[in-house]
């Protein structure tokens, strides 16, 4: 045969060999590599997860970037500083000598019963007070080992370096009511006598009737309640949810001054003039740990 073969081939013949021609040319991830980036995507979120809820470190006071020595300060076994102020007569001619606790968002300045007590009520009941900045407040250095048991120990030792005497009163003013249990547990031998003012409250105590603690709760603004929910349920979420800015966090958090009445923001004008102080941003994680069971560590 003087020619090659001659084969006929079929329009679909041709547009198969076609398409497999283009199957075959096209490009193909690499196998497992869409589960490789998933992963990768899941690590950096994990990785801005953790950092967004981790307070930035504490600006220590007196340190070259942090805050100036202001106040009159002790220096606890463990070297940490303690700032304070005293109020009243000298404690030398005192005959009740007090050790004041402060709330949340105050400090050694805002010693509410020295602030309220007239001139001559001090002086006829002989009153010392001395109200001091809890740790990672004011001028007082942060506790990163803090315990229920270390806030006790602290008010000993500052009772005992500034010669108070064996026995002397507590007093705590709203979050800084949490303390005097502490002091009630740890160190009742050496106090003469304690009061709470205006305590904060953890709605979830079993002790609270439901329905006394549920009115309480839903009486409250509702982005407070939800703060306390996640203080509650997920503690470690507690700085995050009071720095973001997607929801509103808690009001007292955030300054807000939804919650007062008229009367108490004529006071709250008053207050501004004393002008600002340094907290921790630790505190907001002991915040949660106050109101929900505060840690044993």
């Amino acid at each position: 045969m003087a020619g090659g073969v001659n084969r006929k081939i079929s329009a679909a013949s041709a547009r198969a060999h076609t398409r497999r021609a283009k199957q075959n040319s096209s490009f193909q991830l690499p196998p497992g590599i869409f589960t490789k980036a998933l992963v990768a995507l899941f690590i950096g979120f994990s990785a801005w997860t953790y950092q967004a809820i981790q307070p930035p470190p504490s600006k220590i006071i007196g340190s070259p970037d942090g805050p100036p020595v202001t106040a009159p300060f002790i220096k606890l076994s463990d070297g940490r500083r303690l700032a304070y102020k005293e109020h009243g007569v000298p404690k030398e001619n005192a005959k009740h000598k007090i050790v004041f606790v402060h709330g949340f968002d105050s400090c050694r300045h805002d010693a509410v019963v020295a602030e309220t007590l007239s001139p001559e009520t001090v002086e006829d009941l002989g009153i010392y007070i001395v109200s001091f900045d809890r740790p990672g407040y004011g001028e007082s250095d942060p506790n990163p080992k803090r315990t229920v048991k270390g806030m006790a120990s602290d008010i000993e030792e500052l009772a005992d370096q500034l010669g108070l005497g064996h026995r002397f009163y507590v007093i705590g003013f709203s979050m800084g009511g949490q303390v005097l249990w502490s002091c009630l547990k740890y160190i009742p031998h050496r106090l003469a006598g304690a009061a709470i003012l205006a305590p904060v409250v953890n709605y979830w105590w079993a002790g609270f009737p439901a329905n006394l603690s549920t009115e309480a709760y839903s009486q409250q603004l509702q982005q407070d309640q939800w703060a306390l929910r996640v203080s509650h349920y997920t503690p470690w979420l507690t700085y995050f949810w009071n720095t973001q800015k997607w929801f509103p966090a808690s009001s007292v958090v955030a300054h807000s001054r939804d919650i007062l009445s008229d009367q108490d923001k004529e006071l709250m004008a008053k207050l501004e003039k004393r002008g600002t102080y340094v907290i921790e941003f630790e505190t907001l994680r002991m915040w949660a740990e106050v109101l929900f069971g505060y840690p044993y560590r």
